[in-house]
């Protein structure tokens, strides 16, 4: 303040301040916690998790997939709606061991609809109709697997098992009005936001969003800085107890060298082949009364010979000890192969035709594996099957 007259920045600061317990995680104060290091560590970490979770997307797209270094950032509820004019999808992912909080990825729709088409067999570009419950559970699936192994990365830096629960995605239209704490309460202020760039092929070329609540940001920089500390520390430890390699040893001196090492196993022209001495070894090629000018007695190694009779106390083997070994066994009716359109056009009612004739003997099979053909049989009011065939 300067004569009486407060700049623009104190008046934000005394505006900022004055929400109090309503201002939450939007105040000032929650964006000065997160310093310029945490937010390099957030990158970091963001950078090697999703890094992984790109790995997890090729092979459920079969496309290559690149991901950008993450920027890491603040950002409010409207700053998301100025940056998506159209509907997007928020999938919500919350850890349940290891760490306490959530996080949501933010999707455009049409990558979505071009994600869920590459996972459902096709090329990405069927991408008419409204994006529907098919589309969010497929996309919800491939998060749950990327998030996934993106959470094993996560446990190797924090040293500690982190968990997430299944993720959840529904489509948001930002261009209206909608109460961001009924998706999770954190939007309602500032958060970390952590953008980047993700290609998929020719397909997609679009910016994916990150958004993290300050404490939880927090949180995993403060692991990270923990799980440094002990490794320093364990390092550290490690070399105080042991002794220093060459501390007590004696110098040994110095053996002249000939002016060009001759290959091994061949002499020198006029010269005869040394062996190279170790410290405390016998030399290479040096028999060992050679070595210490003493008498040895060498004699060739004797086997007993093998014989065909069964060793003592090795008996038969007891296909008891597997007789209650529960297996699993399945009765197969018939099979058909039919494609996406067609599935998704079922009905009750729809009749589907299978690859048997009426009358046709059916198989058995036990934990997969075919071995009997057999005959449906009506026991009381259950179903069962008489065995007609064994297969060898």
């Amino acid at each position: 303040m300067d004569g009486g007259t407060m700049s623009q920045e104190e008046i934000n600061a005394l505006l900022n301040n004055s929400g109090g317990a309503d201002s939450g995680a939007g105040s000032a104060s929650d964006v000065e916690l997160l310093t310029d290091r945490e937010k390099d560590s957030i990158g970091e970490i963001s950078n090697i998790s999703m890094g992984t979770a790109a790995t997890t997307l090729f092979s459920l797209v079969n496309r290559k997939v690149d991901i950008s270094t993450p920027v890491v950032g603040f950002a409010t509820w409207s700053d998301i709606c100025d940056a998506y004019e159209r509907p997007c999808v928020f999938i919500r992912i919350a850890y349940t061991v290891g760490l306490d909080g959530s996080n949501i990825l933010v999707l455009r729709e049409n990558d979505v609809k071009i994600i869920t088409d590459l996972m459902m067999g096709g090329d990405g570009t069927n991408l008419t109709g409204e994006l529907g419950e098919l589309h969010l559970s497929a996309i919800s699936e491939a998060m749950n697997q990327m998030m996934g192994s993106a959470a094993t990365s996560l446990s190797s830096m924090l040293n500690k098992v982190i968990d997430i629960s299944p993720p959840t995605a529904d489509l948001i239209d930002l261009q209206q009005t909608i109460d961001e704490s009924s998706i999770d309460e954190f939007l309602g202020g500032t958060f970390v936001k952590i953008s980047f760039r993700m290609e998929i092929g020719d397909l997609i070329d679009s910016e994916i969003m990150q958004l993290y609540p300050v404490s939880f940001a927090k949180e995993m920089c403060q692991s990270v800085t923990k799980n440094m500390e002990e490794d320093v520390k364990s390092t550290l430890g490690t070399k105080a107890v042991e002794p220093a390699p060459q501390a007590a040893a004696p110098q040994p001196q110095p053996v002249p060298q000939p002016q060009a090492a001759p290959m091994m196993g061949q002499p020198m022209m006029g010269q005869p082949m040394a062996a190279p001495q170790m410290m405390g070894q016998p030399m290479m090629g040096m028999d060992m009364s050679q070595m210490y000018g003493q008498q040895v007695n060498v004699q060739p190694a004797q086997f007993q010979a093998f014989s065909g009779a069964m060793p003592a106390g090795y008996g038969p083997e007891n296909i008891e000890l597997i007789m209650d070994v529960p297996l699993e066994v399945t009765v197969e009716l018939g099979r058909t192969s039919k494609s996406i359109k067609e599935i998704l056009d079922f009905a009750p009612g729809t009749i589907i035709e299978l690859n048997r004739i009426a009358g046709e003997p059916i198989d058995v099979l036990v934990n997969g594996k075919y071995v009997a053909k057999g005959e449906v049989v009506i026991i009381e009011e259950s179903y069962g099957i008489r065995i007609t065939e064994i297969i060898n």
